[in-house]
């Protein structure tokens, strides 16, 4: 899911569940049942799920600005592209929980669904709303956990080491956790070029970050996410 703008034409949702998030981000039971912060969101039945067990999670996304009619139009406007483009990469991925394209397909689908029927609901309840990297509207700790899927790194080729940089501090910022995952561009196999420098700069700021294995593999090489904690307030010992 981009970030870079609100034109719902340069967007593509594309959505994942409750199960693949948990995996994703190696989430404990712990972790279900504090505070979330779901970034970059897009079409992910995360969100849903978790309201449906009474978890409290809050998603943010410049396409949640447009009705459910308009990203549905969308999804099915870019469906066979996405499809297309996964199939010509196929060797990119493992084929294992997700057997094959065709799987995959239904699997985003069912997400997306979910989503959907959820929408009008959630952006009621507050608990989908319109916003984008770096800048959040959350206040300074609002968050005991945020989770950005597919965004951060995974469009390094149009989000530059910056940008990468402002939007983790931001998240720092309005969390007591930040996870990202993965660490690979689109149809990558290696990791970001931004992640080491990413590194180096947020722990010369006093940032914790930690690269962590995950049980999740669908891109061949994607099973790490980045971890990252701020700075300790002054005056605080361990």
């Amino acid at each position: 899911m981009g970030c870079a703008g609100t034109n719902l034409e340069q967007i593509i949702p594309w959505g994942r569940s409750l199960d693949e998030y948990i995996r994703m981000f190696d989430l404990t039971e712990g972790n279900l049942s504090s505070r979330i912060l779901d970034c970059g969101g897009g079409p992910a039945s995360f969100n849903a799920e978790m309201h449906g067990r009474g978890g409290m999670v809050v998603s943010c996304d410049p396409i949640y600005e447009f009705s459910r009619e308009e990203i549905s139009g969308r999804i099915d406007a870019t469906y066979e592209t996405v499809m297309k483009k996964t199939l010509e990469a196929a060797e990119n991925f493992v084929w294992r929980e997700i057997k094959s394209p065709e799987h995959l397909g239904q699997v985003r689908m069912d997400a997306i669904k979910r989503f959907l029927a959820d929408l009008s609901v959630g952006v009621a309840e507050g608990r989908y709303r319109a916003a984008q990297l770096p800048v959040l509207p959350f206040r300074d700790g609002e968050f005991d956990l945020a989770l950005c899927s597919h965004l951060l790194f995974t469009y390094s080729h149009l989000l530059s080491l910056e940008f990468h940089f402002d939007s983790i501090r931001e998240l720092c910022r309005v969390a007591d956790e930040t996870r990202i995952f993965p660490l690979l561009p689109n149809f990558s196999n290696s990791r970001s070029a931004h992640v080491a420098p990413l590194i180096k700069l947020l722990r010369a700021e006093g940032y914790t970050c930690e690269i962590h294995r995950v049980p999740y593999e669908f891109q061949k090489g994607g099973n790490e996410m980045l971890r990252v904690w701020p700075p300790l307030p002054s005056g605080n010992w361990e």
